[in-house]
């Protein structure tokens, strides 16, 4: 009698640890994966801090005229519109000892358009800053390359998004080889052909 119910116990544990360690029996608790660690969310890189500023650059010795003759942008209005765009002119004075004054004048609707802001210095050499009406709306601005008599690649960031820009002192002295640069460059942010945006330099000064 005490060999049967021996036996019927060891049924009874035999059954119990089978419940147990199914996760699919009726009545059983499933089993749940353990939950794994998230990786570590990367910082936050700021795009115009990957492309610093030529050294020394010389912000007085970028005054005067420049002819904008390429721009590469995911702006929606080129995106919409680039194909359409007017001779662009950008002139820059002197407005204090660490600002300038910049008129950018073209046209649009047959009609003579100059937007007149301020770009204030900043500590580090190349790089300035146009205001906003709120901090968050500040572009920041940075001159990559020049050589003040020929060619400047000037990059723009607002909102985290990259605007590149060339710009020349004629409409016709840019070479090939800094035209293919500009594209180089603005392919390492991401904005290749497509957002690519020429700018025509017929009748060249708008006149207001």
């Amino acid at each position: 009698m005490a060999g049967l119910l021996r036996c019927v116990l060891l049924v009874v544990v035999f059954m119990c640890v089978c419940l147990w360690g199914s996760t699919d029996g009726v009545g059983g608790a499933k089993s749940r994966p353990r939950p794994q660690r998230r990786p570590p969310k990367k910082p936050k890189v700021d795009p115009i801090a990957l492309t610093p500023p030529a050294q020394n650059v010389d912000i007085q010795q970028m005054t005067g005229k420049w002819y904008l003759l390429n721009t590469a942008s995911k702006c929606s209005y080129l995106m919409n519109h680039g194909t359409r765009v007017e001779p662009t002119v950008m002139n820059l004075t002197p407005s204090s000892d660490r600002a300038l004054s910049v008129s950018t004048k073209t046209r649009h609707n047959n009609q003579c358009w100059e937007i007149l802001q301020v770009y204030n210095e900043t500590p580090t050499p190349g790089k300035l800053k146009l205001k906003g009406a709120r901090a968050e709306l500040d572009t920041d601005v940075a001159v990559i390359e020049t050589d003040y008599h020929s060619h400047a690649i000037m990059y723009y960031q607002k909102r985290g998004q990259i605007t590149m820009k060339l710009y020349g002192r004629s409409v016709d002295n840019l070479s090939e080889p800094m035209l293919t640069k500009f594209e180089q460059l603005a392919e390492k942010q991401g904005l290749g052909l497509a957002y690519l945006f020429p700018f025509p330099t017929y009748n060249c000064v708008p006149t207001c």
